[in-house]
């Protein structure tokens, strides 16, 4: 089976603060630093560095071939990267002293991929590949639609959260991986058992995976449920907590492992990942989380 990652690439401008900016508020940044991201970038990231292979999709501009380096040099085939004339997608990400983030997105090249290109893309996949995909780039729904038709296994993160996903065709979703906000935005309920519940009476045959921050986080597929508590670290940085949990998890059904302990090397691989600044680079390697399993 192949794994493609179908998703955004971006050049994260991230600022360190006192707190995150209010409205009307001139603040001054503690520091700065531009790092690689984009949440298709950080789960592909996550995927390799938990060592499987990827095959990467999206589009960059010109400003961004550096990141295309930087998928090529951690082992991604990038032959479905296209390079557009406009600029990369980039983030504003704030980041106060408890380590929570606000972020601003610019869509850039994310925003202009065509039907078209999907349709090429997905040609050089087959029935029972993966794809993965995050709400970063346009036209989601269409390859949510067209590789369900193919027979291919999508995995979809909600996030983040847009009018539009309420109109996504899930019935061609074989998986979905999404946050409590996430959860409360397509089925209206505050509750994460009554979140699933709601998903799983919608799309009885697709499997979930709930992460409720500081609480763990829960698979659900029919009937079945199995939590998994989170590991306490300090954060220091939230940015990529959640596509660190997803490339691990998403890592370990690869290889075959039981729901439980793909749950556990996500929840660490993602408590190492918020111990540390920035959002690809806090994606911890696949030794080091297999040394403290």
């Amino acid at each position: 089976m192949k794994m493609l990652v179908f998703g955004s690439v971006n050049i994260d401008h991230t600022y360190q603060l006192h707190h995150l900016v209010r409205a009307g508020e001139t603040q001054p940044s503690e520091a700065y630093a531009r790092n690689e991201g984009g949440k298709g970038f950080n789960q592909a990231i996550a995927l390799l560095k938990a060592g499987q292979k990827v095959h990467f999709a999206g589009a960059v501009g010109e400003d961004g071939l550096f990141l295309q380096k930087r998928l090529e040099e951690m082992g991604a085939d990038t032959a479905h990267l296209a390079v557009l004339p406009v600029p990369t997608g980039h983030a504003l990400i704030q980041v106060d002293a408890q380590g929570q983030n606000a972020i601003i997105l610019f869509g850039g090249a994310n925003r202009e991929i065509t039907k078209e290109m999907i349709d090429r893309v997905l040609e050089d996949f087959e029935a029972g590949d993966f794809v993965l995909l995050q709400n970063e780039i346009s036209h989601v729904d269409h390859i949510i639609r067209r590789a369900g038709e193919k027979g291919m296994q999508v995995v979809l993160n909600p996030s983040p959260i847009s009018p539009e996903l309420q109109h996504f065709p899930y019935q061609h979703a074989s998986w979905l991986l999404l946050n409590e906000v996430e959860g409360e935005d397509l089925t209206g309920e505050t509750e994460p058992d009554k979140m699933l519940s709601s998903l799983i009476g919608k799309y009885p045959d697709m499997r979930i995976v709930l992460t409720l921050g500081h609480k763990g986080a829960v698979y659900a597929h029919g009937s079945e449920r199995i939590s998994q508590a989170a590991f306490p670290v300090r954060a220091v940085d939230t940015t990529a907590a959640g596509d660190t949990f997803t490339g691990y998890f998403l890592g370990a059904m690869l290889e075959g492992m039981d729901v439980q302990l793909a749950l556990k090397r996500a929840a660490l691989a993602a408590s190492i990942a918020v111990s540390r600044p920035g959002a690809a680079l806090s994606v911890p390697f696949r030794d080091e989380v297999d040394g403290l399993i």
